[in-house]
């Protein structure tokens, strides 16, 4: 009996040391993804800022179809610069198209590159991309872009709303996010509120 009771003990003792242990463990991980923060698309531009009227341009796409970027429209217009040679280009070129569609309702996209020799039509043929092609240079110059894949969101004042690189879903949802909270980035929100609560600490 004694041998049951002291077992029983052990037992109980050893369920609340793994209680203690699970909570921890739970707040830990709240603490992980406060720090851990959703990454937004990484904003390297020397040459516009959010909030800045657009770089007004007209081009052609791959279908001689003359478009207007930047200009006074109805409509906000995402530019994803890409490239047919870029890996990741590659990867997120379907999740483009799928945001494109789920966006539908506000915003148009048009997808910038340049390289004449590269075989644009056929890569927008096998990746099943109908909409605006511009193979241009003078627009990824326009824009600032240095690095592939980068977007910029242009709001429907032709402002520039958002922009940065992008490698994900969440990089390229992260550009309408920052328009919508009317934030010049993710980053930049997580980094005021980071402030903000520091400062309260303080005091």
């Amino acid at each position: 009996m004694d041998w049951l009771v002291a077992s029983n003990i052990a037992l109980w003792i050893g369920f609340i040391v793994m209680a203690i242990i699970n909570f921890a463990l739970v707040r830990q991980i709240g603490v992980l993804y406060e720090r851990v923060a959703p990454a937004g698309a990484l904003m390297v531009n020397r040459t516009i800022e959010v909030g800045q009227a657009a770089p007004a341009l007209e081009a052609l796409t791959i279908t001689d179809q003359r478009i207007s970027i930047g200009t006074p429209e109805a409509r906000a217009q995402l530019l994803f610069f890409m490239s047919p040679d870029c890996p990741v280009c590659n990867e997120l070129t379907p999740v483009v198209l799928s945001a494109a569609k789920s966006e539908a309702d506000w915003i148009d996209v048009i997808f910038v590159s340049d390289g004449d020799s590269q075989d644009h039509a056929g890569y927008a043929r096998r990746k099943g991309i109908e909409l605006p092609y511009v193979v241009s240079e003078l627009v990824g110059k326009s824009y600032g872009v240095s690095k592939l894949p980068y977007a910029v969101l242009v709001d429907e004042q032709q402002r520039i709303a958002s922009l940065g690189i992008v490698n994900s879903r969440e990089h390229i949802d992260s550009l309408f996010e920052a328009k919508e909270r009317n934030i010049a980035s993710i980053q930049d929100y997580m980094n005021k509120r980071d402030e903000a609560r520091f400062v309260e600490v303080k005091s």
